[in-house]
């Protein structure tokens, strides 16, 4: 159970471990995500929500090392933008068709930018199989200190996406019971649940813009997982 202390939830207990180191050769970086529904939560707000918000997502990558399909992406990012039918996460709809944007890195190269997209889809799973259109900007992704411990973090997509977080505070425990009620949209080797400062999607292509927030809706996280030749 996830307790918020003053300031900060505990790292020890709000951490949110997905996946063992792997061994060799590795492609490792981080990862933030935002939802227009509350992730770390009580049942009470999560039901409320359910099937009327959190049908929105941004989230994205950025490789501090590694290679993907034989190309290096030291140093580059993607962003995932999603529309689902249903809430995302929601255990009592497994079938939730959706549509997505991909924002790569406009510092890519050719080879890179396909590199970058392959990455995302394998990482994305069914969320980033049916994707609409795929646009070109910078990206930055930072996380405070590198400690996604202290949830600080921030991502921009050019002017079609944003992301800012902070920690948890303790006028964030509201209800008494918090937890995390929805985990994260793709496999981490590690994650923090993170208030959503701001949340926003400018683009075109998914029938929809929003500007969401402030909100318990987001994680800041690493990924690792084996270089692909």
């Amino acid at each position: 159970m996830l307790k918020v202390t003053t300031g900060v939830i505990l790292a020890a207990a709000a951490s949110v471990s997905f996946a063992a180191t792997l061994p060799g050769r590795s492609i490792t970086g981080n990862y933030i995500e935002a939802r227009t529904a509350d992730v770390y939560t009580g049942p009470c707000f999560a039901n409320g929500e359910a099937e009327i918000n959190g049908k929105e997502a941004v989230f994205g990558w950025k490789i501090n090392q590694g290679r993907w399909e034989g190309v290096d992406l030291t140093g580059l990012s993607v962003v995932g933008v999603v529309r689902s039918q249903h809430t995302l996460g929601n255990i009592y709809e497994p079938v939730n068709p959706a549509i997505a944007v991909l924002i790569v890195d406009s510092r890519a190269d050719a080879e890179q930018r396909l590199a970058l997209q392959s990455f995302a889809k394998k990482m994305g799973g069914d969320l980033l199989q049916k994707i609409v259109k795929v646009s070109y900007a910078p990206i930055e992704l930072t996380v405070e200190n590198n400690n996604i411990h202290g949830g600080a973090a921030k991502l921009t997509a050019g002017s079609l996406a944003a992301i800012r977080t902070r920690a948890m505070q303790m006028t964030d425990h509201t209800c008494g019971n918090e937890d995390i009620f929805y985990p994260p949209l793709t496999a981490l080797e590690h994650a923090m649940p993170a208030f959503a400062l701001q949340d926003e999607y400018q683009g075109d292509g998914l029938g929809e813009t929003w500007k969401n927030g402030p909100r318990r809706s987001a994680f800041v996280g690493t990924f690792r997982l084996p270089a692909t030749e």
